[in-house]
């Protein structure tokens, strides 16, 4: 298997075991656990704050999960393209749930160091997501 390919499978288990919630899995696909969510300015950096990051996040959208668009690859990271959906069930940055569901088409950087995940990178709109759960 070439070193793009392992990389292409490890972002793929990443992103399927964050669809079932098995979270033990997600941390497993790290060298180092870390997301970075530039449209927020958030880092959680380590295991324990990655496990915060899953808590808050999925106690407010107990149903996120994604729907993988495209892989795109590069020397040191793999870019995924994916539609980001959920419904508003709990409360997150002080809004109160909603009930409504929101579909956000986002980018994600998988960095990678040799054959190490060291970073998931995601951009995405707040706006795109806010006008779904308050309009």
């Amino acid at each position: 298997m070439s070193l793009r390919e392992e990389r292409e499978a490890i972002v793929r288990r990443h992103m399927e075991a964050e669809n079932v919630h098995d979270f033990d899995a997600v941390i497993e696909t790290f060298a180092h656990p870390r997301y970075e969510l530039i449209a927020t300015g958030q880092v959680h950096d380590g295991e324990e704050a990655v496990r915060e990051y899953f808590r808050t996040t999925r106690g407010a959208f107990p149903d996120q999960r994604n729907e993988l668009i495209a892989l795109h690859s590069s020397s040191d990271a793999v870019v995924a393209e994916f539609w980001l959906l959920g419904t508003h069930r709990g409360e997150l940055a002080g809004i109160a749930p909603t009930g409504k569901e929101f579909r956000c088409r986002c980018c994600a950087l998988f960095i990678f160091e040799e054959r190490d995940l060291v970073c998931e990178r995601v951009y995405f709109d707040t706006a795109t997501i806010l006008r779904q759960l308050t309009g």
